[in-house]
């Protein structure tokens, strides 16, 4: 399942905590082009992500979205 979401905060290890349009918070870590290419993910940047099926407080952020910075 797809959702867009906006980074609230980085943590160790590649994680991110995110906020999701339903305004719940989850954990995610960056997956595909987002990894391979170093991109960078600082607070505030609108991101697009899956949410894992077993686990919906945990996803996998899988692009970010352009024009993104929110303040």
């Amino acid at each position: 399942m797809k959702i867009q979401a906006v980074v609230v905060e980085e943590r160790p290890r590649s994680l991110f905590a995110v906020r999701l349009v339903t305004g719940q918070q989850v954990l995610a870590h960056i997956g595909g082009a987002l990894e391979r290419n170093y991109m960078r993910l600082v607070p505030g940047d609108r991101v697009e992500m899956e949410l894992a099926p077993d686990d919906p407080g945990r996803g996998r952020i899988t692009r970010k979205v352009t024009g993104s910075r929110m303040y």
